[in-house]
C-alpha cells in the first residue's frame, strides 16, 4: 500500500524552548509557545510557558498585540526550573508534568519518558535515539510519530531557521499535546534533569 499522506513541517523559528512559534511549511498549522508575563505565573520563583494554536503564521505585527485567544496549554515550572503542573484550560485539566509525562521505567533516565494522549494512546519520546534527529516520538508499536530536528550550528541557513518538527499527517490532531511534551523533554534536556 502506498503512503500519500504528507507529513506536516513546522519550522520551529528559533530553536528557543521557551519562546518561538511553529509554523508548517503548507500552512496547515501555526503554534505559538509565549513565555507569560511574571502575574500570569502561579510559583513566582519559576515561570510558566503558554501555547496557543494561532490558525496563521507568525508575524512582527502580531508580538506587538496581546492574543485574543485562550492558551491551548499551560505549562507551570517550579522554582529552579523544576517540573510543576499542565493544563488544558479546554479540559479544565490540570495534573504534574511527572505524572503527565512519566519515566519510561524505573531505572530509566529522565530523557527517556511516555505520555498517554487525548486518543487515550501511549506515546514515548526517544532523545538523539537517531544520529540526525534531536528527538523522535513513537507510538507504543514503535511507528515514529513526530521528529524534532535542530539545526547544527556550522550549517548556513538560508532564510529559514533550519529548526523543523516533523509531524505524521495522522497524528495532526495531536499536534498541540506533542509539542507541549517536546517542550517539557527540551526543558528537561536543558537543565540536565
Amino acid at each position: 500500500m502506498v503512503n500519500r499522506s504528507l507529513p506536516y513541517f513546522l519550522e520551529d523559528r528559533t530553536g528557543q524552548h521557551t519562546g518561538t512559534d511553529f509554523d508548517e511549511i503548507y500552512d496547515r498549522l501555526f503554534l505559538h509557545v509565549a513565555r507569560a508575563p511574571p502575574s500570569q505565573t502561579r510559583d513566582p520563583s519559576g515561570f510558566t510557558l503558554m501555547m496557543y494554536d494561532t490558525g496563521r503564521r507568525s508575524s512582527s505585527r502580531r508580538h506587538s498585540r496581546p492574543s485574543l485567544r485562550e492558551p491551548s496549554v499551560i505549562l507551570d515550572f517550579g522554582a529552579n526550573g523544576a517540573l510543576g503542573t499542565i493544563s488544558f484550560p479546554g479540559s479544565s485539566a490540570s495534573l504534574p508534568m511527572s505524572q503527565y509525562l512519566r519515566k519510561t521505567s524505573m531505572f530509566a533516565g529522565s530523557l527517556s519518558r511516555k505520555f498517554t494522549a487525548s486518543n487515550g494512546e501511549d506515546y514515548r519520546w526517544i532523545y538523539r535515539g537517531v544520529k540526525e534527529h534531536e528527538w523522535l516520538c513513537v507510538d507504543s508499536r514503535d511507528y515514529v510519530v513526530a521528529q524534532y530536528t535542530l539545526k547544527p550550528p556550522d550549517k548556513p541557513a538560508y532564510n529559514t531557521s533550519g529548526n523543523i518538527l516533523t509531524l505524521d499527517e495522522r497524528f495532526a490532531h495531536l499536534a498541540i499535546e506533542i509539542l507541549a511534551t517536546l517542550t517539557i523533554m527540551r526543558h528537561l534536556a536543558a537543565s540536565k534533569c
